[in-house]
């Protein structure tokens, strides 16, 4: 008996020593949206996370591409619609389109009830208004990963040697029309859902109601009586008849190439903007440019989060490991400093990592530096149409420039096209 008790001493002392790992591996299926070398990136964290905290704890990701987001989102939902929720992930890459099948998941796993099983965790951590984008009816959905903001791309090295610095308003990119030429374009676009919200934002306004979709599903326009739509399309069809302005969408290969002296861009081109320019041309990064000198500076938040779903409890606390593990400062410094992705991160930000990579090449701090200026109520859109809603934008001004149509007439047009999809869309999901 005396033996036996020795034994069991001694067992109790070899645990604390080396604590028992679980029986079977935990094992969680992640999603994600990366391509190329961001797609690359996340599998080496993925692969460093099984091999260290994953190894320690006895968890196991894969990491699984899904397509783009859009492409994501489109199987999430046929997953919940047909409601086989044990083929859903554990984690999800989740862009804005996302948002609103994501929160009416009966599986859903949201960050506000993740800190009710871990309340002891810091969420101030992250960049308020990176936290803000991923809330929908004050609801926090996930955390956010791959961040960005829009910024103006500009060929540094042509517009110094006419004599211009980057502008700052759609009326100095319009001053710019003299350096069009045959092959050269000053400026190309066409706004979509993103970049309508910026410019209505500017301008004192939402685009969609109840603050841009983020506090309850949107039922019409907020931008239509207040005039702030009718004042952006007169100062957008303006912008045209200067002839620096080019109704197309803009393109990277083009502005590369340098064939296009100014684009609106994610800050996640960055580091490929770059590899495409190959040091033909000095590359500038400016604020999103104003509507006007009177309109507020900045543009919204962009980018994606990471969600989890709930497949019980020791998958669901194995994949706030994870999500820990992917947002936090080393994981968020690395990814930003190798894509252009803002690190939400405060610690990221404040990283030997980062602050290396602003000292060499300060283009990557433009949009961290907008973001600190961007008012709050200036929030991305969220609409269950997602998809259809933002090429409509993109038609109806289009349409606009092409067919000569008033700024009045294209407010009619976008409220019939717009208000009907939001309309049908409130019928259909009551």
């Amino acid at each position: 008996m005396k033996k036996r008790f020795s034994f069991l001493i001694a067992l109790m002392l070899l645990c604390a020593l080396f604590p028992v790992s679980r029986a079977e591996t935990v094992k969680l299926t992640f999603w994600h949206s990366m391509s190329e070398g961001a797609g690359t990136l996340i599998d080496g964290y993925v692969k460093q996370f099984n091999e260290t905290v994953g190894k320690k704890q006895g968890i196991e990701v894969e990491a699984v591409f899904q397509g783009q987001y859009a492409e994501a989102v489109s199987k999430m939902k046929n997953i919940l619609f047909g409601k086989q929720y044990d083929v859903l992930p554990d984690v999800m890459q989740l862009d804005a389109t996302g948002k609103v099948p994501y929160a009416a998941a009966e599986t859903a796993y949201p960050i506000g009830a993740a800190l009710q099983d871990h309340p002891d965790a810091d969420l101030s951590v992250f960049l308020a208004p990176a936290m803000a984008n991923w809330q929908l009816a004050g609801e926090q959905l996930g955390l956010p990963f791959a961040t960005s903001t829009t910024v103006l791309y500009y060929n540094k090295t042509a517009l110094e040697a006419a004599g211009f610095d980057a502008p700052k308003t759609l009326d100095d990119i319009g001053a710019l029309s003299s350096l069009a030429a045959d092959g050269v374009a000053v400026y190309a676009s066409i706004p979509n859902t993103p970049l309508l919200a910026n410019w209505l934002g500017q301008l004192g306004s939402d685009l969609v109601n109840r603050h841009n979709g983020t506090e309850g599903s949107a039922t019409e326009l907020a931008c239509v009586e207040n005039g702030a739509l009718a004042s952006f399309l007169t100062a957008w069809k303006n912008l045209y008849a200067t002839g620096a302005l080019v109704n197309q969408n803009s393109s990277g290969d083009e502005f590369a190439a340098g064939r296009q002296l100014l684009m609106t861009e994610s800050t996640s081109k960055v580091a490929s903007i770059l590899k495409k320019i190959d040091g033909r041309f000095e590359l500038g990064i400016a604020p999103y440019p104003q509507v006007s000198a009177d309109s507020a500076a900045g543009a919204t938040v962009s980018g994606s989060c990471l969600v989890m779903f709930d497949h019980g409890d020791e998958r669901k606390n194995a994949a706030w490991t994870f999500l820990q593990y992917l947002t936090g400062a080393e994981i968020q410094a690395d990814f930003a400093a190798k894509t252009g992705y803002l690190p939400a991160n405060k610690g990221a930000a404040e990283s030997e990592v980062w602050q290396a990579l602003i000292r060499e090449y300060p283009q990557y701090q433009v949009g961290l530096s907008q973001l600190a200026v961007t008012p709050d109520t200036m929030r991305s859109v969220t609409v269950g149409p997602a998809a259809d809603f933002y090429y409509a934008i993109i038609n109806d001004i289009s349409d606009m420039l092409d067919q000569n149509l008033t700024a009045e007439e294209t407010v009619e047009l976008m409220v019939g096209d717009l208000g009907g999809m939001l309309e049908q869309y409130a019928l259909a999901n009551p």
